[in-house]
C-alpha cells in the first residue's frame, strides 16, 4: 500500500506538470486568443480515461476531455508511443469545432498509462464565417472543419500532408500551424515529465497513488453532499433565442439529492433548435460537472473521484444533447451557462449557503478586416468588457470576471498590446454602473467599453452570444443582473443596436463599438445589504 506522503507528493507533482504544460502553451502559441486570452486547457488522463490532474484554465474544456479520451481510445486501442493524436468533432468527444484537442500517450513497460491532453480554441477553423462562430449555421458543416480522432504523426514525425490539408482550410494558416505546434509541444512536455515521474517512483506506485487520489476526492465530495438537504428540486434557465425562430429556450433541471448522491435529470429541457446554441453530449456532461464542482469546497481535488457522487440523465434530440449534424459552436458558452444556472437554481434549495448568483452571459464580437499599417488581413476576438460574476454567501461577485463556463480562466489581456497588434483604439474600458444584480451581496459589475476600429475600408463584425434579453439570475431573493447592451456608432449614421447573433455587420473605419456588458446576479435579500457597502458602491460610482 502506498503511503500518504508519497500520494500527496505525486498529486502535487502531477498538478505541477499540468501547470508547466500550460505555461509552455502560453509562451509558444501564436494567436491572440491563446497567448493573450488563454483560451486553452490542460489535463492528465489515465488509460481508463479518468481525469487525474488539471491546471486552472477553462472548466468547460476540462470536463469534456475524458469523453474525448474515450473516443480516441476507441478509435486507437493500441496507440503508438511516439505519436500524437487529434480531434475536434463534437459528436466524438469534442465540445465545439474551434477547440482542437491534442493527445500524447505515455507508456510504462510497453503499456499505456496516461494521456497528456491539450485543448485549445483556434482563432479560425474554416466554415462559412471568420472566427468559427457562425450565427447563420443550420448544420455543423456550416461551422468549419470537423476532425474525428486521427493520428497526426507517424513514428513521431508530423504528417505534413495532413497538416497542409488542415491549414489550407482555415483563414489564418500561420496562426493555425503555430498554435497546433504549441499544443503538440505542450503535450510532449507533459509526456516527458510524466516519464520522469514513472522512472522515479515506478509505474505501480504511481498507479496505486492515482487510485488513492481519486478515492480521497470522492470521500471529500461525499462528505460535503451528505450535509445538503435530501429532496427533489427543480431549476430552470432561459436562453434569449437561437438566432432563428426559437425564443425563450428553456433548460429544465430536475435534481434528486439522496445521502451523498446527486442525480441531475435534464430530459425535460426544450427540443434542439435550428441555431448554434445546441449542446454536444460531452459539453453538457462538462457543464453538469461544473455546476456540481462550484458547490463543493474550493480546495477539493477536481479529478474523476470528485464527480463519482454525480449521475446525469439526458435525452437525445434536446437542446442539451443535439442529434448529430446540428450546429453547436456556441455551446461551450451557451447553453452551458444556462445548464449550470438551472442546476444551481435547483440545488440552492438544498444548500443555500453554497449557491451563488448567476454569472453574466457571453457575447463575443469577432472582427475581420485589413490592418492599414501592414496591409494584412486580421481576425480579432473580443475578450474585453467581460460580464460580472454572481454574489454569494462569501460576499459580492467579482466584477468583469467573465462567464460561468470559464470561471475567470479566460483573460482579456493587455489593452496596450491589443492596440499594438491590431488597428484598434480603446477609448474607454471601465466598470458599468448599475449593472450588478442587487442583493445582500450584489453581483459583480459588467464592463463599459468604447472601442474605435481604425482598420482600412470596411471591417466586418460577427456577434455570437446571449444575454441581451435575460440577465444573470439572482439567487435567494437577489435581483438579476442587467442584460448586455451593444451599440455600433458608425460615422454619419444613426446608432445601431447589435443583436447577439449577427454575421457580416459592416463596420466602417472610425466606427466605435460601445459595449455595455451585463452584471452578475445578486445573492440574498437586498434589504439585508450592509448600508456601508451601499455607500461604498455609490462613492465608487458603481450604482
Amino acid at each position: 500500500m502506498t503511503d500518504p506522503i508519497t500520494i500527496a507528493v505525486l498529486q502535487h507533482r502531477l498538478a505541477a506538470i499540468a501547470e508547466e504544460m500550460g505555461e509552455a502553451m502560453l509562451r509558444t502559441a501564436y494567436s491572440q486568443i491563446l497567448n493573450s486570452s488563454r483560451d486553452f486547457s490542460i489535463a492528465l488522463i489515465d488509460a481508463e480515461c479518468r481525469l487525474v490532474a488539471q491546471a486552472d484554465h477553462i472548466p468547460v474544456h476540462v470536463g469534456a476531455m475524458p469523453w474525448a479520451a474515450k473516443a480516441v481510445s476507441q478509435r486507437f486501442p493500441d496507440p503508438a508511443p511516439n505519436d500524437v493524436y487529434l480531434l475536434n468533432d463534437p459528436y466524438r468527444g469534442g465540445s465545439h469545432l474551434p477547440d482542437l484537442t491534442v493527445f500524447v500517450p505515455i507508456f510504462a513497460a510497453g503499456k499505456l498509462m496516461f494521456w497528456s491532453v491539450v485543448r485549445a480554441h483556434h482563432s479560425d477553423i474554416g466554415g462559412a464565417t471568420h472566427g468559427a462562430y457562425n450565427p447563420a449555421a443550420t448544420e455543423i458543416w456550416h461551422e468549419g472543419l470537423r476532425l474525428p480522432p486521427m493520428r497526426l504523426t507517424e513514428n513521431g514525425v508530423l504528417r505534413e500532408d495532413l497538416l497542409e490539408m488542415l491549414a489550407l482550410n482555415v483563414r489564418h494558416p500561420r496562426d493555425f500551424r503555430g498554435d497546433l505546434a504549441a499544443q503538440i509541444g505542450a503535450g510532449r512536455l507533459g509526456a516527458r515529465r510524466l516519464a520522469e515521474v514513472i522512472g522515479e517512483f515506478g509505474a505501480d506506485i504511481l498507479h496505486d497513488s492515482v487510485d488513492a487520489m481519486l478515492d480521497a476526492a470522492e470521500h471529500h465530495a461525499r462528505q460535503i453532499v451528505a450535509q445538503w438537504q435530501d429532496g427533489e428540486y427543480l431549476g430552470e434557465a432561459v436562453l434569449d433565442d437561437d438566432g432563428f425562430d426559437a425564443t425563450d429556450i428553456v433548460i429544465r433541471a430536475r435534481v434528486r439529492k439522496s445521502g451523498s448522491d446527486v442525480v441531475v435529470d435534464l430530459t425535460a429541457s426544450d427540443p434542439q433548435v435550428t441555431g448554434f446554441v445546441n449542446s454536444s453530449h460531452a459539453n453538457t456532461q462538462s457543464a453538469v460537472a461544473m455546476a456540481f464542482a462550484f458547490l463543493l469546497d474550493p480546495d477539493i481535488a477536481k479529478n474523476a473521484g470528485a464527480f463519482r457522487p454525480l449521475s446525469v440523465i439526458l435525452k437525445q434530440g434536446t437542446i442539451v444533447w443535439a442529434n448529430e449534424g446540428a450546429p453547436v459552436t456556441m455551446c461551450t458558452s451557451h447553453c452551458s451557462n444556462e445548464i449550470i444556472e438551472a442546476i444551481i437554481v435547483a440545488l440552492a434549495q438544498a444548500c443555500p449557503d453554497r449557491a451563488m448568483g448567476g454569472w453574466g452571459r457571453r457575447l463575443r464580437i469577432a472582427l475581420n478586416g485589413t490592418d492599414p499599417r501592414t496591409g494584412r488581413r486580421f481576425i480579432w476576438h473580443m475578450f474585453q468588457a467581460r460580464p460580472g460574476g454572481g454574489g454569494s454567501a462569501a460576499g459580492d461577485g467579482y466584477s468583469t470576471i467573465g462567464e460561468w463556463h470559464s470561471a475567470g480562466g479566460i483573460k482579456f489581456g493587455s489593452i496596450e498590446v491589443a492596440e499594438t497588434r491590431f488597428p484598434l483604439l480603446f477609448e474607454t474600458h471601465e466598470y458599468r454602473p448599475g449593472s450588478a444584480g442587487d442583493g445582500r451581496f450584489r453581483g459583480g459589475t459588467g464592463g463599459d467599453m468604447r472601442l474605435r476600429v481604425e482598420a482600412k475600408g470596411i471591417t466586418h463584425a460577427n456577434t455570437a452570444g446571449e444575454g441581451v434579453v435575460h440577465g444573470a439570475r439572482g439567487i435567494g431573493g437577489g435581483h438579476d443582473g442587467a442584460p448586455h447592451d451593444y451599440t455600433l456608432l458608425a460615422p454619419d449614421a444613426a446608432p445601431q443596436k447589435l443583436k447577439s447573433k449577427q454575421i457580416k455587420v459592416p463596420v466602417p473605419g472610425g466606427s466605435v463599438i460601445h459595449v455595455r456588458s451585463g452584471g452578475g446576479g445578486g445573492w440574498g435579500d437586498p434589504t439585508l445589504r450592509d448600508p456601508a457597502a451601499r455607500a461604498a458602491d455609490q462613492a465608487e460610482g458603481l450604482t
